[in-house]
């Protein structure tokens, strides 16, 4: 929900790895980011797609006094980064991070058939839904 205006919100956000290391397409990172949005009560994941270097996700305050949207991202990034293995003598998150709040006129489905086809680009896979860093954690709605 929107803080002031009680709507509900999406947002579709995009997060990279330091210098672009290309350490997040591995079960062992899909698990830990997936633990670590789940820990987190105050936003929902939506849809997401882990990227070699970087991530998609979509977004929504999980209340209206959710708290912001930077210091969300700080909390899962910080997480991850405690948590990875094996540890990482430096910041593997870039600082910061790129969102964009979803208008209503603006769909969610066509917006993720764009995202989950970023694997196929990539020419990582032939099909999206052979890629197997991807998923919903929440279903998001208007």
């Amino acid at each position: 929900m929107h803080e002031r205006l009680g709507l509900a919100v999406i947002i579709f956000l995009t997060a990279c790895t330091k210098n672009r290391q290309p350490i997040l397409a591995s079960e062992v990172a899909h698990r830990l980011l997936l633990d670590v949005w789940q820990e987190s009560r105050s936003w929902m994941v939506g849809r997401y797609v882990i990227m070699p270097d970087h991530l998609h996700l979509f977004c929504a305050p999980a209340e209206l006094q959710a708290g912001s949207l930077p210091q969300w991202v700080s909390f899962w990034k910080s997480r991850a980064a405690q948590r990875w293995h094996p540890p990482h003598q430096h910041s593997i998150w870039q600082r910061d991070f790129w969102d964009t709040q979803l208008r209503r006129g603006e769909s969610y489905d066509s917006k993720w058939e764009y995202v989950v086809n970023n694997p196929v680009r990539a020419g990582l896979v032939g099909r999206s839904e052979d890629w197997p860093y991807q998923g919903e954690v929440n279903l998001l709605r208007w």
